[in-house]
């Protein structure tokens, strides 16, 4: 049996998680999105977005086999803040997250960077690039996320396979690279 690890897919409201692991997933993702209604009037914020006609309620779920010993499972969290309280669960043994972020909505990130800060738990920032956005800095996107100097900021578009893989590959380079620095400065166990 492969060994599997599960990665969360983060980020505000609207800045593409579902299309990210529906586009890196081999197969066929498992989603909860559904029509938003008039019920979600006035509680979920659609300023940036306001083309958006559904929303992921609960997860998305997708998997990616990198070897006959190993397997990716990605979970995508939802994006609105009501239905922040399934983070926890969805956390629980993750090897890392990708922290996806809007420039059109930067600040819907910071919940996301916050969470996985204040667990421990590594993540890196993917900037899924819109159309007609400008274009910002590795070093303007850091500061204005305000993560520190060894979080990876890459850009990234979440409809292109190839795209996502790389942050993937970034985000297990960096945990790997946190777990070596870790044991570096640990004591020797007798």
């Amino acid at each position: 049996l492969p060994s599997a690890l599960k990665i969360l897919i983060a980020g505000g409201f609207g800045a593409g998680k579902t299309t990210m692991v529906g586009s890196v997933s081999e197969i066929t993702p498992l989603s909860t999105e559904e029509v938003m209604t008039e019920a979600s009037l006035g509680v979920d914020d659609l300023s940036g977005v306001e083309s958006k006609t559904t929303t992921t309620v609960a997860l998305d779920f997708g998997r990616i086999t990198v070897s006959s010993e190993l397997v990716l499972y990605l979970f995508g969290t939802p994006g609105q803040e009501r239905f922040w309280f399934m983070w926890n669960e969805l956390a629980a043994g993750a090897l890392g997250a990708v922290v996806l972020a809007d420039t059109r909505r930067l600040e819907t990130s910071f919940p996301s960077v916050d969470f996985f800060e204040r667990r421990g738990i590594p993540f890196v920032v993917a900037v899924n690039r819109f159309a007609g956005t400008p274009d910002y800095a590795d070093e303007e996107i850091r500061e204005a996320v305000d993560v520190s100097a060894d979080v990876p900021v890459l850009l990234c578009d979440a409809r292109v396979r190839q795209s996502c893989k790389e942050v993937l590959v970034a985000l297990v380079q960096h945990v790997m690279r946190r777990r070596r620095i870790a044991e570096a400065v640990a004591p020797p166990v007798r």
